[in-house]
């Protein structure tokens, strides 16, 4: 999902090991950045109500014979407001494509066609040639074709712009993930660029509390401290056929709601003891915020973006065919364990 409509977790504060102030201001929370989980959920809920829910976690699953249809469809959310101060939109394509493939990726499905939608309030021939090229990049690193999309100006709908779009796949009935992880599995998990396309309203927040978008950035490579949050989103589609070898039952695109993704491969106990490390990116946000560890962990994929759930026989295997890690396991109960934290 995109930043404004997390998958899972409560949003709340529980006082991580940083504390909750920092020179005199209080902590952040997503839900005082201006996201709340319960209240997306609730809202998603009732949509899922009305319209009826299709087969399927990640995306919706149709049958056509032999074979699923898979849809999945999703935006690139508020990160595209620093696209818009540093003037630069020419990853959030590639950040488009991400959030939607590999939402299929953890349905076992491979993605073959994608189409987008770009809303204005103006045409721009500047910034819409960035995001094409963007998508365009996305979509040969996805293995995806584009086929299609649509330009909408309505100014008084929107200010500046909006970017989303709808990936289509095809898997036989045999290769989709069953979805549910059981006791005793092995993580396997895989690292994330940095923030990805979620909680950019908290760290936008966060940042800019006493830095602008253009300030030298105080960490990595990046010229400036919007030029890291723009980071774009990992793509994970070269992930599947190693999956699908290694007898993967389930998996998780960390998104919205942090760490709390894991739960959606069942009702169990996540134990992550050797998650990839959260890069700098991550420690700026919480340290300029004052952002808890639980809140940062329910609202960012703090370093692992990608987790498979699998028979503890095969872990090793599937690692060393990819750049993955065992990161935990899997045991009865319920709930995260991560960084000496219970989510």
């Amino acid at each position: 999902m995109d930043d404004d409509a997390s998958a899972s977790g409560d949003g709340t504060d529980d006082g991580g090991a940083d504390g909750d102030e920092r020179g005199g201001e209080e902590g952040l929370t997503y839900a005082d950045a201006g996201v709340d989980i319960d209240a997306s959920e609730a809202a998603t809920a009732a949509l899922v109500s009305a319209v009826g829910e299709s087969e399927g976690d990640y995306a919706g699953l149709l049958d056509i014979g032999d074979r699923y249809l898979a849809l999945a469809t999703d935006g690139v959310g508020t990160k595209l407001l620093v696209a818009e101060a540093l003037g630069d939109y020419s990853t959030v394509g590639i950040d488009c494509m991400a959030m939607n493939v590999n939402d299929l990726v953890a349905a076992g499905v491979e993605p073959v066609a994608f189409v987008d939608y770009l809303a204005v309030d103006e045409p721009n021939e500047a910034f819409s040639e960035q995001v094409g090229d963007g998508l365009r990049r996305g979509a040969e690193a996805a293995g995806v074709e584009l086929v299609g999309g649509e330009t909408a100006v309505m100014p008084e709908v929107v200010k500046g712009l909006d970017l989303a779009g709808t990936v289509a796949g095809l898997a036989p009935k045999d290769a989709v993930f069953d979805g549910a992880a059981a006791p005793g599995d092995a993580l396997v998990g895989w690292a994330s660029s940095g923030i990805h396309s979620n909680g950019l309203t908290l760290a936008r927040e966060a940042a800019t509390r006493r830095h602008d978008y253009t300030d030298p950035c105080p960490f990595g490579d990046y010229d400036t401290v919007g030029a890291a949050l723009l980071e774009p989103t990992s793509i994970y589609t070269d992930l599947l056929g190693p999956m699908r070898d290694h007898g993967v039952r389930g998996a998780a695109h960390v998104t919205g709601g942090g760490w709390t993704n894991l739960e959606r491969l069942g009702d169990h106990r996540y134990v992550v003891d050797d998650p990839w490390p959260a890069q700098p990116v991550f420690e700026f946000v919480q340290t300029e915020g004052g952002v808890s560890d639980a809140e940062m962990h329910r609202t960012f994929n703090m370093g692992t973006g990608f987790v498979a759930a699998l028979p503890p026989a095969q872990a090793d295997a599937l690692a060393d065919a990819t750049d993955g890690r065992v990161i935990g396991h899997v045991d009865d109960g319920d709930g995260v364990a991560v960084r000496g934290l219970e989510l």
